[in-house]
């Protein structure tokens, strides 16, 4: 990695920790040497807690940091020894050729450049619109890494003139092929999210299709050109959403969603480094719970129902169990009880009320959904567009075959979520020093935005002041874990959730930790949130 390299360990949560190195080079470097080790027969076997490669389940490489997530338990000191060790044999090593700069092949991209912030662009500059546009088309970008979404590439090389801050504000929805700066890099949103980069102009350009192979049009090493087009509106082109089962066996019938409904399991492990985070269910101890009492396996698939609105007819004989915010449930008008598994006999109408607390209930029934999946899960991503599309009237969800005893466990008395004040443990985070003051977070009373949703839990209040050292500083995007607290310009604290970008730009306080995350999941607009420093 080369002598004097700049090597700090970080926290980032209970399963987790972020690695900050002096750039690039020295991040693939390091993530080489790790990849070989995790991958490694013998570690894989051994599972010793000294080394614990075998417990690492993702590698999120990023412009200056790497980010290990590990599985629950995982001895976080032991990995950071072994970490530190590993790092101290390639010190002495030469970093090599940065794969930035490599040139395996060459991407065109039109681009119509009429962004929303062009102007704003200009002026941070000191450039005219159309020198902005020369500048980015004019530049040979490189695919650095990637990460955000399936699809997102950061791409490095360009006219240094064009180094940007990002919004002060991250927008809630960003059309997808939209072409952005932010900090030294350019990007282009996959699909619609949320996202705080500068936008210049919009491409109709597939950068992703999971039925494809590779399914990134960008991947490392990639060469990419700018062309500019005339001004018009192309179809942007998504990945196919899993089609719907026709009505065969058992399942069931959907006749109403309510405002979501959504199929999750315990989402996809493994794919972080090219964009595609976990997602999962939103409250991962209600599923997991639904999954016992019914004696499915802990990771099969369930239904996410948002503030109820589900009905559903019954086709087939099926168990059914209600976890999570307890929303008021009939069968044929019948109320039936929650956290208790029922029987739905053939034709029978499943409908739940609006919960009197907490957002999401989950409606688990034994033998799973069982749906194709996509990249090894059944789950809706709903910021990636990977997995099912949402449930709508008509749609048939196929039911698979119990597998093994029923439990004899016939009742989880769980405490219902708040509905008043939620208070939320957390830890300091990597970032915490960017803060003037990091106690203002726990001093707050914080309200969860109406903007809320399954990426993250926004929360209003009093905005948290950075350390003057930091004032203007702008953070390199960095990997990011659910339940992470990130704190864009404006203050205003956001939790990540399941839907969470694989990385972002915005600091991060601290981390929630995991039981606290499936609390915080459950929360609604309007609702008071605190924080306690642990």
């Amino acid at each position: 990695m080369g002598a004097g390299s700049t090597f700090r360990l970080l926290p980032m949560g209970e399963s987790a920790l972020l690695i900050e190195l002096a750039g690039i080079a020295e991040v693939l470097a390091l993530e080489a040497a790790l990849r070989a080790r995790v991958a490694s027969p013998l570690t894989r076997a051994s599972g010793s807690s000294q080394v614990g490669w075998a417990g690492i389940t993702d590698i999120v490489p990023a412009a200056r940091t790497l980010l290990l997530i590990t599985e629950p338990g995982v001895d976080l000191d032991a990995l950071r020894r072994a970490v530190s060790a590993l790092a101290a044999q390639l010190a002495a090593q030469p970093v090599g050729v940065d794969p930035s700069r490599r040139c395996d092949s060459e991407v065109e991209i039109p681009v119509v450049y009429d962004g929303p912030d062009l102007d704003v662009v200009a002026r941070a500059t000191g450039l005219s619109t159309q020198q902005v546009i020369a500048a980015h088309t004019e530049s040979l970008w490189r695919v650095g890494f990637g990460g955000f979404a399936p699809g997102f590439a950061y791409l490095v090389g360009g006219d240094p003139r064009l180094v940007v801050a990002r919004q002060a504000t991250p927008r809630t929805r960003v059309p997808s092929g939209s072409v952005g700066l932010a900090g030294e890099f350019s990007g282009i949103y996959p699909r619609e999210s949320p996202g705080g980069w500068q936008l210049i102009g919009v491409t109709d350009a597939a950068l992703w299709d999971a039925d494809r192979d590779p399914p990134a049009l960008l991947s490392p090493g990639t060469a990419v050109r700018f062309v500019a087009t005339s001004p018009r509106r192309a179809t942007v082109h998504h990945a196919r959403p899993v089609e719907r089962a026709t009505p065969v066996g058992r399942g069931l019938e959907v006749i109403a969603t309510g405002p979501l409904t959504l199929v999750e399991d315990l989402g996809r492990v493994g794919f972080a480094a090219v964009g595609v985070g976990r997602a999962g269910a939103a409250d991962r101890s209600a599923h997991r719970l639904g999954a016992r009492l019914v004696g499915n396996d802990p990771g099969s698939a369930a239904l996410e129902v948002t503030l109820g609105g589900l009905q559903v007819r019954s086709l087939g004989s099926l168990w059914v169990v209600l976890t999570g915010a307890a929303a008021p449930a009939t069968v044929d008008r019948r109320p039936v009880p929650h956290a208790a598994p029922f029987a739905l006999r053939p034709g029978q109408v499943l409908a739940l009320g609006m919960p009197l607390s907490g957002l999401r209930t989950y409606v688990t029934v034994r033998g799973g959904v069982d749906l194709p999946r996509t990249l090894a899960s059944e789950s809706t991503d709903t910021m990636a567009g990977l997995g099912p599309a949402p449930l709508a009237p008509g749609d048939f969800v196929p039911v698979g075959r119990p597998d093994g005893e029923f439990p004899s466990v016939d009742l989880a008395p769980v405490p219902e979520p708040v509905a008043g004040l939620m208070t939320l443990g957390i830890a300091p985070g990597p970032r915490h020093d960017w803060f003037a003051r990091p106690q203002d977070l726990a001093e707050t009373a914080w309200v969860v935005a109406a903007r809320s949703d399954r990426v993250g839990v926004r929360l209003e209040g009093t905005g948290l002041a950075r350390h003057p050292a930091e004032l203007n500083a702008e953070l390199a995007s960095e990997g990011m874990v659910r339940g992470a607290v990130q704190v864009p310009p404006n203050g205003q604290p956001v939790i990540l959730l399941s839907d969470h970008p694989v990385t972002g730009g915005y600091p991060v306080i601290g981390v929630v930790p995991e039981a606290d995350v499936d609390r915080a999941a459950q929360v609604r607009p309007g609702q008071p949130v605190r924080f306690r420093w642990v």
